[in-house]
C-alpha cells in the first residue's frame, strides 16, 4: 500500500481528497501546513507527496525546496486556476507535476498513480533486461535506470523520476529529435494530459542539474519549434 502525504491548509480539501484515497487503497497523511509536514517527513518519508503551494509557517515552495535535498520522491502541486507563474517556479523547483485548483479528484487519482508507476519501474520493481533497465553510457553519461543513478565526468547528478525518463529518452538515441509530445509519452501516461511548458520546464531544471556536474554541459540541445535532441560528445 503506497503512502501518500497530502499538504493542504483547506480542511475540505484534505477531508475530501484523503477519503477519495482511501478508497483507492491508499495510505493517506494529512497536514495541513509546510512546517507540519517536513518534521513528518524527517522521521519517515511518504512514497509522495501533494502540496499546496499558499500555506501557514511554511509554503509548497519552502517544503519542496527543504525536500529535495533530502529525496527525489514524486511531488505533484496544487495550483491556484490563474496562477502560471506558480506552475512554472514549481515545476522548475523540481516538482514532477500539477494540477489545478478546482481539481477534478479522479484526475488527481490518476496523476498520483501514474507517478508511482514509474517510480516503481525505475525502482526496479521490473528488473528484465530490457533497453530500460541496462545501464545506458553515452560519452561522459552514465545512468543506471534500477539504482536511479545518473553520473556525469564521474560525478553523480540526482534527478526526479521525470528527470530522469526525459533524459533517458534523449540519450537512448543520440543525434535524434524528440518531439515534445515524445517527451509527454515517455514521462506522462497517455490518460495524463499536461502542456508544452510543463515539458520545457522540466528540460530547463534538467540542464541546470546537469551544470552542477559540468559548467559547460550542453548535450542537450533545443531545436525551437520541434524539440529537443541529445548531442553525444
Amino acid at each position: 500500500m503506497s503512502r501518500i502525504a497530502l499538504v493542504d491548509d483547506d480542511r475540505n480539501i484534505l477531508t475530501s481528497v484523503s477519503m477519495t484515497l482511501e478508497a483507492e487503497g491508499f495510505e493517506v497523511e494529512t497536514y495541513n501546513d509546510g512546517q507540519s509536514a517536513l518534521d513528518a517527513f524527517n522521521k519517515r518519508l511518504p512514497d509522495m507527496a501533494v502540496f499546496d503551494i499558499k500555506m501557514p509557517r511554511m509554503d509548497g515552495m519552502d517544503l519542496l525546496q527543504r525536500v529535495r535535498q533530502k529525496t527525489n520522491m514524486p511531488v505533484i502541486f496544487l495550483t491556484s486556476k490563474d496562477d502560471e507563474i506558480d506552475e512554472v517556479l514549481g515545476l522548475r523547483m523540481g516538482a514532477d507535476d500539477y494540477v489545478k485548483k478546482p481539481f477534478s479528484q479522479r484526475l488527481l487519482v490518476e496523476r498520483i498513480r501514474a507517478l508511482l508507476r514509474r517510480q516503481e519501474a525505475l525502482d526496479g520493481v521490473e528488473i528484465a533486461e530490457t533497453e530500460e533497465t541496462k545501464v545506458l553510457t553515452r560519452g561522459e553519461l552514465s545512468m543506471d535506470p534500477l539504482r536511479h543513478a545518473v553520473s556525469w565526468k564521474g560525478n553523480d547528478v540526482s534527478l526526479t523520476v521525470t528527470e530522469f525518463l526525459l533524459l533517458q529518452a534523449l540519450a537512448q538515441r543520440p543525434g535524434f529529435v524528440k518531439s515534445r509530445d515524445q517527451l509527454m509519452d515517455v514521462a506522462y501516461d497517455d490518460q495524463v494530459y499536461v502542456d508544452d511548458r510543463t515539458i520545457d520546464s522540466h528540460i530547463k531544471r534538467l540542464r541546470k542539474k546537469m551544470r552542477t556536474a559540468d559548467n559547460d554541459f550542453s548535450a542537450i540541445e533545443t531545436l525551437y519549434g520541434i524539440g529537443y535532441r541529445y548531442n553525444e560528445e
